[in-house]
């Protein structure tokens, strides 16, 4: 009896073991195929990080003339730069969730998940290779850090970096929230306009959030981009204390503990994905 025990305990963990390697083999087939559409759409990447580009040279530069540096306590450029990370990684991440939808419509998603792996695998898999690709493309728009008056300091940019993987994974399990539950790419627009662009806005990566009016700074106290861009531009004034920015998300008139912040975008994106993975383990 002690013996067919022991060898039911081996066989049980020699199959969890099996199952565990197929889950992560369909993980890593699919971040490698949006690496290798990011390697195939050499254009297309490039004219996604021209949007933000542009705003930080032509709209940064303009507006640097007219914005006092004494109001936003470093020039205006310098205070962009942590929202065009924002944008840049935004776009690769929302993608996405568009994917999500053509290749259902396409009856790809279909052939997915026949595969012999569990739903939310499927979606962990698409939740890593957005991360993943929308990081590189930030990664790529913080190269141009000396061009707004930031030193390249080797920290600055681990941490900058780090800062950018948690807002692309929250971005991306945003994006699939969002997308999980809806059958056409034009609805899935549609509500990104409605979601997505003022979360943009009201996350300070444009203007101090000093400067709105009581409720959207209440809705900025909700907003997780708004802790990206926080997160981010302390993470300047960490390694850099002559580019204090003017104030950013404040709990209780003080600015809450940067590992905090980290803290609340990594449960709001886990938050999200889960909440996804309910809805996409549902049958089609």
């Amino acid at each position: 009896m002690t013996t067919y025990t022991w060898k039911s305990s081996e066989t049980s963990h020699g199959e969890r073991a099996t199952r565990l390697r197929h889950e992560l083999r369909a993980v890593h087939a699919l971040v490698h195929r949006d690496l290798l559409r990011l390697s195939g759409q050499r254009t297309h990447t490039a004219l996604m990080l021209l949007h933000p580009v542009l705003y930080l040279f032509i709209l940064g530069g303009g507006l640097a003339a007219l914005i006092p540096q004494s109001s936003l306590g470093v020039g205006y450029q310098t205070y962009l730069f942590p929202g065009m990370l924002m944008m840049t990684v935004q776009t690769p991440a929302i993608m996405v969730g568009i994917r999500l939808i053509t290749d259902r419509e396409s009856g790809y998603l279909r052939e997915l998940l026949m595969a012999p792996v569990h739903r939310s695998t499927l979606l962990v898999g698409s939740c890593v290779g957005g991360t993943l690709t929308a990081t590189v493309q930030g990664a790529v728009l913080l190269s141009l850090v000396g061009f707004v008056g930031l030193p390249y300091d080797p920290l600055l940019l681990m941490l900058l970096l780090a800062g950018m993987v948690l807002a692309s994974f929250t971005i991306t399990s945003l994006a699939l929230a969002l997308a999980v539950g809806l059958r056409r790419a034009e609805t899935f627009h549609t509500l990104l306009g409605l979601v997505m662009m003022p979360l943009l806005f009201l996350s300070g990566g444009f203007f101090p959030l000093t400067a709105l009016p009581g409720w959207a700074r209440t809705l900025s106290d909700v907003n997780p981009l708004a802790y990206a861009v926080d997160l981010l531009r302390r993470t300047i004034t960490l390694r850099v204390p002559d580019q204090a920015a003017a104030a950013g998300i404040e709990w209780a008139g003080q600015p809450p503990p940067l590992p905090l912040e980290a803290a609340v975008l990594l449960v709001s994106g886990a938050l999200a994905l889960l909440w996804a993975a309910r809805r996409f383990n549902r049958p089609e």
